[in-house]
């Protein structure tokens, strides 16, 4: 009867893993809202009169506050000194009204005329309105990383990252797949509308997991009352920055997914203007990324849980990128089923990397840091999410405007490519210096999760 009683909640499978569920939608909703307007470029261009240096900057308003006003590192911190429940709330309410305000600027200022700091009215306050909506889901993101962490410990941690990676994609691929037959049916702006609608689902359904997470956080009270408790303190940054692994994770995320979440933005133009893609469906084919992580990231999340070997995993993924984007820019491949089968080979890298890369964080630093350390990741992450996605649009418009169609300019994709296969060599070096780093310092990233 004693044992009965020392049971936590993250001890039964079934209440774990629907506690990860609850969080998952939130998140699916997040991706779906993060990537919903990215098919909608020419649209954008040809029916509320953007041109591509507006949409990269709206694209890298994602993450301006995060990376100039540091409102991620703040998240962190304040994750790790008021914990889940509370950063989760704040979270979801921040995406809420981040993507009401876009939603907004979208129809109710879509014919405003005059401009701030030169850019059109619409297009600034939507920025605005996406920058808030991307503190809020970055900082949601950190939360649900260090909600697994803590119900996952010592468990299948790897294969539930995974999974929350994958049910998160399920809402990216929603978002390519019908975001211009939606906007085509009604109107430009009735995709964002729905990610509105998802997103207070998901604040609800957080609030929902609110009550289990306290609950359990009663039972580690109890387990751990007569225990001395680590807790965080300003301190444990300064010992977070000098942390080797720290640097090299950080500079991995920045250049891997800046490979991938700003080539998305511009994916769906590049199936229809280089590969003859119909636009009906290029926005499907240009999630397929997402697409594949849904299957592929639990499946090796458990190989990283069982197996380990983290660190290697993270290299391939990364050489797997250069091949993808390298083939991207040959200029004469212009083959539909070429760029379909890329686009799948992007997926499986897109799989590989944050399979290995968040439990790893996990194993790097102590629980009371791992707020903070995910924190100051996302943070990294963030720079280059918001300011490569901001360079491919000016090198577009200044480099690569070969015609006009439709009242939409026409574009070479072969430097912006280029671009992305120069970052994509980084990341694997990066990724070969983790795995060094990983010896000399003891990390254990290649071990197995569950012992």
């Amino acid at each position: 009867m004693k044992e009965q009683n020392l049971k936590k909640l993250n001890d039964s499978r079934a209440i774990r893993w629907g506690a990860l569920a609850i969080v998952a939608f939130t998140m699916m909703a997040a991706y779906y809202v993060n990537d919903v307007v990215a098919p909608l470029k020419t649209m954008l261009e040809t029916d509320l009169k953007w041109d591509s240096s507006e949409f990269g900057l709206f694209t890298g308003a994602y993450s301006f506050l995060n990376v100039f006003f540091l409102m991620l590192i703040w998240g962190g911190l304040i994750l790790d000194r008021f914990g889940i429940r509370f950063t989760g709330k704040l979270a979801t309410i921040l995406m809420v009204l981040g993507t009401g305000l876009e939603y907004y600027a979208m129809t109710g200022m879509a014919d405003a005329t005059g401009t701030i700091l030169g850019y059109k009215v619409s297009v600034f306050v939507a920025s605005a309105g996406y920058s808030v909506f991307g503190v809020g889901a970055e900082v949601a993101g950190i939360t649900v990383t260090k909600m697994i962490a803590k119900w996952f410990r010592g468990k299948e941690m790897a294969t539930a990252m995974g999974v929350q990676v994958a049910l998160a994609r399920v809402g990216s691929q929603a978002a390519y797949a019908v975001a211009i037959p939606m906007a085509r049916a009604y109107e430009i702006t009735t995709p964002v509308l729905v990610g509105l609608i998802c997103l207070i689902g998901g604040l609800i359904a957080f609030f929902a997991f609110s009550v289990l997470d306290k609950k359990l956080d009663r039972q580690i009270e109890a387990e751990v009352d007569n225990s001395p408790k680590e807790k965080f303190s300003f301190k444990d940054v300064a010992k977070i920055l000098s942390n080797p692994g720290f640097w090299l994770i950080a500079l991995l995320c920045v250049l891997f997914y800046s490979c991938v979440f700003p080539f998305q933005k511009f994916a769906s133009e590049l199936m229809i203007s280089k590969y003859g893609i119909d636009e009906s469906v290029a926005g499907f084919f240009a999630g397929l990324p997402a697409l594949g992580a849904l299957f592929l990231t639990p499946v090796f999340g458990g190989m990283v849980d069982k197996r380990g070997k983290a660190a290697s995993i993270m290299m391939l993924g990364a050489a797997m990128l250069i091949a993808v984007h390298c083939i991207y820019a040959l200029p004469f491949i212009t083959s539909s089923w070429i760029a379909i089968v890329l686009m799948i080979a992007l997926g499986i890298a897109f799989s590989l990397v944050p399979s290995a890369m968040w439990p790893s964080v996990a194993k790097i630093f102590p629980a009371h840091q791992l707020g903070t350390a995910y924190a100051l990741i996302f943070f990294i992450q963030n720079i280059g999410l918001w300011g490569i996605p901001t360079l491919i649009g000016v090198v577009l418009d200044k480099y690569c405007v070969v015609g006009k169609a439709n009242g939409a300019n026409l574009y070479d994709y072969t430097l912006p490519m280029c671009i992305f296969t120069g970052i994509a060599v980084l990341s694997l070096i990066i990724a070969f210096a983790l795995k060094v780093a990983d010896k000399k310092f003891g990390y254990k990233l290649e071990e197995a999760n569950i012992k």
